[in-house]
């Protein structure tokens, strides 16, 4: 099993709205995916910004191309992205596990 995680920042008072965002895009399309075994959304507030980090899991590097395309290291955003204030970073890190538990606990 293969873990993805990105890594994005939005001003605090976009949160919440960003929050429904990444559920409605990044999570929904991962998760609907066979060979997905999982998302997890973790947030850390920090002076005036929330940074937003996703993990996904998956079953294999096939899977993770069918969501991310032929450069995998290479973040995944949206055209609505832009209206949240999102910085993202442009890469993302992939690594090899054993569980499908939630890395952020």
């Amino acid at each position: 099993m293969i873990t993805r995680t990105w890594h994005g920042i939005v001003p605090l008072e976009k949160k919440a709205d960003f929050e429904d965002h990444l559920n409605k895009t990044g999570v929904e399309e991962s998760i609907s995916l066979d060979g997905n075994l999982g998302a997890y959304v973790k947030i850390v507030e920090q002076d005036k910004y929330a940074h937003f980090f996703l993990c996904t899991v998956w079953s294999s590097w096939d899977v993770i191309h069918l969501f991310a395309g032929s450069e995998p290291t290479i973040a995944v955003t949206y055209p609505e992205d832009e209206k949240y204030g999102l910085i993202s970073d442009p890469i993302v890190i992939h690594q090899e596990v054993s569980t499908i538990e939630n890395p952020f606990i």
